[in-house]
């Protein structure tokens, strides 16, 4: 099926097919239609699946068709929950307007820089504002843009916006919003937070709802490694260098083991860069940007990488510290495997009882069971495959450990430890 089938004008058609868009995805093919009609859209899919496109298409496309005004004034607002997924946002819809007959100005708005080049480039007004809520409502108060005759609200990752804190800004927001307009909610899970939210904004929403398959799922092998807790730096080398990884994407869970890891990383003479929410964003472009060129070999971050960031061919990513829950699993082994391209997710499992037992959880909430490896050299201790090797009472969605996860500071210390 051809993108020109879905609504789009010659002009998207052709950029579509310039970016090496072969035929639509399934969550394009479902969405582009159901938002040109005017409908709202609360849809989820896996991540990799071309949901970005499947907004920024039918945004575009209303765009060309509506009257021109001087200053300009926001026709869509997508908010966002990272700095990265807005840049991304934004070169996804700088790539596909390239050659539409109307110029589009694009307005990409977050936190962590000067606001001032920002408040100068809304002069003029902006025709899409791409921006995460607390610089949009900063520049709002600075009397920078107004937001009252907005016709489309997209929320991207919403179950993201709202797991970060989101919700008072999201309200304060939405109250600035014309009460007639187009919303869409896009996600690659949709928790009861999101779908309360949805409840109470979308008006009779066309659900899309685009299930893995073992056809349709992103080709990821997934590994469980066993592994004493001081040993995985020194194992995470062992991998690199016996696999030949030749870029990995390492999650850990704070930016005080981002800057741990990496320093051991750098003494073991492996080029490894730390990203997380406490660097510049001069920084963090910087580390991307050499990442994606094989400047940088490793890159260690907490989950401000798990959402937004689009690396194209990246064949590993690995889970130094498990993530706090199922759905923060998907999107961390969803940043490999992407477009068609096949990928390895590794996780470390470390010898205590909670860390067992949250593992378990997260297989059995994406139904899938990974093998336990040893690998020679990095056996656990006797205490760790003991732990390893016992079973939870049966109908225990906790994995048998209840109240036991460790606290902050015994993360702290535990990554604190020199690794051997």
């Amino acid at each position: 099926m051809p993108f020109s089938t879905l609504g789009l004008g010659p002009a998207l058609a052709n950029a579509v097919r310039e970016h090496a868009y072969a035929e639509p995805s399934e969550i394009q093919s479902a969405a582009i239609p159901a938002i040109l009609a005017g409908h709202d859209v609360l849809a989820s899919a896996q991540t990799g699946s071309g949901k970005t496109a499947a907004f920024c298409l039918p945004i575009l496309e209303a765009l060309q068709n509506r009257p021109r005004s001087a200053p300009r004034v926001v026709q869509a607002l997508i908010l966002v929950p990272t700095r990265e997924l807005a840049v991304q946002v934004t070169e996804t819809l700088r790539s596909l307007a390239e050659h539409l007959a109307h110029p589009v100005k694009l307005a990409t708005l977050f936190g962590g820089v000067s606001i001032n080049p920002q408040m100068m480039h809304l002069r003029g007004g902006a025709d899409i504002v791409i921006a995460t809520p607390g610089r949009l409502l900063d520049l709002i108060e600075h009397n920078a843009l107004q937001i009252s005759q907005v016709a489309t609200l997209v929320l991207d990752e919403a179950d993201r916006l709202l797991e970060l804190g989101f919700a008072e800004e999201l309200s304060r927001i939405l109250s600035l919003l014309p009460g007639k307009r187009q919303n869409l909610f896009f996600s690659a899970t949709v928790p009861p937070q999101v779908e309360a939210l949805a409840n109470g904004m979308l008006r009779d929403p066309l659900r899309i709802e685009i299930l893995s398959t073992a056809i349709g799922a992103p080709d990821i092998t997934q590994r469980a490694i066993v592994v004493d807790a001081k040993l995985r730096t020194q194992l995470l080398r062992h991998l690199i260098e016996d696999q030949k990884w030749t870029r990995v994407l390492v999650f850990v869970a704070t930016k005080y083991a981002a800057e741990l890891v990496a320093a051991k990383l750098r003494r073991l003479r492996i080029n490894a860069e730390p990203f997380h929410g406490e660097l510049s964003q001069g920084k963090r472009s910087q580390v991307l940007m050499d990442f994606k060129a094989s400047r940088v070999k490793v890159v260690i971050a907490t989950d401000v990488a798990a959402r937004g960031i689009d690396i194209s061919n990246l064949p590993v990513v690995v889970n130094y510290d498990l993530p706090r829950s199922s759905e923060d699993y998907t999107h961390r082994i969803g940043r490999t495997a992407r477009a068609g391209e096949s990928g390895i997710a590794v996780s470390f499992i470390c010898s205590d009882a909670a860390n067992q037992a949250h593992f378990r959880l997260i297989e059995q909430r994406q139904q899938k069971k990974i093998p336990r490896e040893h690998i020679a050299g990095f056996e656990p201790s006797e205490q760790s495959i003991e732990i390893s090797n016992t079973a939870a009472p049966a109908g225990d969605p906790n994995g048998g450990i209840k109240g036991k996860r460790p606290s902050k500071k015994d993360k702290l210390r535990a990554l604190a430890t020199p690794d051997e």
